[in-house]
């Protein structure tokens, strides 16, 4: 029997869900509740799956997204989610066809990039996505800090108080957009996220998580940040031995980062603060006494970028100087390939096709890699990921692309 690619109707929508849970390894078990949720939340027009007979033996799902560029424009994204491929039907080609189907259509809606976030690496640099930023985690000892907790109270007139969930879905969508606006690398969050990472719906297989929500508020009043965070109490030895594990922190101030921190690590009890996802440059160590308290437990890939539209993406970022640039684009898959002229300055950039010889000959993906300035085209030009065709464009590059701090994208989508 033939293997069918197809996007879902309603009535596919029970048998599509079981698919996608037992790809992530969770139970196969569906409420009505569950099912009710995934209906107002998936686009059936990008929902994707492959079908032997009746059943879902592979998922694929597309929806709207905003990523923040270098110099805090937005462009349109085709967001990736809920990829899976049942082990009965793997190596068939069927994640390669429901790919090929979601970016053409993501091509032709106008979206100018599409985005993941990618469980495995090897899987997605052939459909023409690259790493484009990378998330680190340290794991901090309280009792190194160096931080008096008697002035855990923030300095200059600031103040920390608690908010309730309901309080954080009011506040909580404006003090994000605040925080992606200038923030290179992070994301839009729809009202759904808002619901389920408030505790307001609660799906069967999601953590049973209450968080704790302390907001800082500047000297004038306003919220500047918010840290979500559960405890992992226990006793060792008859002392507390409990770690706070946080979920999300969002500043759009230093001062409100460093009293979120100073704060997290000061509370009676705690003897650690497991940071969760953060940028790789961020400035937490630096905030503590002591930055050896912090240590570091993870660096990884994370937000990867295909490009859809060359040009738009070219001309919606900033650029510290002025520069010209020509690159050789190519796209196996034929959707954003060509060879294109970038002129670029800090009053604005063009980008059109050109026939002027190449200064440098790239993957899309790599200029995937290179679009946010996490890293250097020379780095990847010294892997053999990029070709310099004329001298001097590797150092035109970087210093067009690259950025003094690193993209980040803290949201899992």
């Amino acid at each position: 029997m033939s293997l069918e690619i197809r996007t879902i109707g309603d009535d596919d929508l029970r048998g599509w869900c079981v698919a996608a849970l037992t790809g992530f390894l969770n139970a196969p078990t569906l409420t009505d509740e569950d099912l009710a949720f995934r209906r107002k939340d998936r686009d059936p027009a990008r929902t994707w799956g492959a079908y032997d007979g009746g059943r879902c033996v592979a998922t694929l799902r597309s929806f709207a997204q905003e990523l923040t560029v270098v110099g805090g424009a937005p462009v349109t994204a085709d967001a990736v989610s809920t990829v899976t491929v049942s082990p009965t039907h793997r190596r068939r080609g069927l994640l390669t066809r429901m790919m090929a189907n979601d970016l053409r259509a993501a091509k032709e809606r106008g979206d100018a990039v599409s985005t993941l976030i990618a469980a495995e690496y090897p899987i997605y640099g052939r459909y023409g996505f690259g790493p484009a930023t990378h998330t680190a985690g340290w794991l901090i000892d309280t009792r190194r800090t160096g931080l008096d907790p008697r002035h855990a109270v923030p300095e200059g007139g600031g103040r920390i108080d608690f908010a309730t969930a309901e309080e954080v879905r009011a506040f909580g969508p404006a003090l994000h957009d605040r925080f992606r606006a200038r923030t290179p690398g992070a994301v839009s969050r729809s009202e759904q996220w808002w619901l389920r990472n408030t505790g307001a719906v609660r799906l069967s297989h999601d953590p049973k998580l209450d968080p704790h929500h302390a907001v800082y508020r500047s000297p004038s009043g306003e919220i500047e940040g918010l840290a979500s965070y559960v405890y992992e109490a226990a006793f060792t030895a008859g002392r507390p031995d409990a770690t706070v594990r946080v979920l999300r922190l969002t500043a759009t101030s230093p001062a409100a980062e460093r009293a979120l921190w100073q704060f997290l690590c000061s509370i009676d009890w705690v003897q650690r603060v497991d940071t969760g996802r953060r940028a790789p440059d961020d400035l937490l160590p630096h905030f503590l006494g002591d930055p050896r308290a912090a240590a570091i437990q993870e660096i990884a890939d994370d937000l990867w970028l295909r490009p859809l539209d060359v040009p738009r993406l070219l001309e919606a970022r900033t650029y510290p100087v002025a520069g010209t640039l020509v690159l050789q684009v190519e796209d196996r898959a034929g959707l954003a390939g060509g060879r294109f002229l970038l002129e670029a300055g800090p009053e604005g950039a063009t980008c059109t096709p050109t026939t002027r010889s190449a200064g440098l000959t790239l993957d899309v993906g790599e200029l995937g890699a290179l679009y946010l300035g996490d890293v250097p085209a020379t780095r990847l030009a010294a892997l053999g990921r990029i070709d310099e065709e004329r001298p001097g464009a590797l150092t035109t590059a970087d210093t067009l692309l690259h950025t003094a701090r690193r993209p980040w994208c803290p949201d899992m989508f």
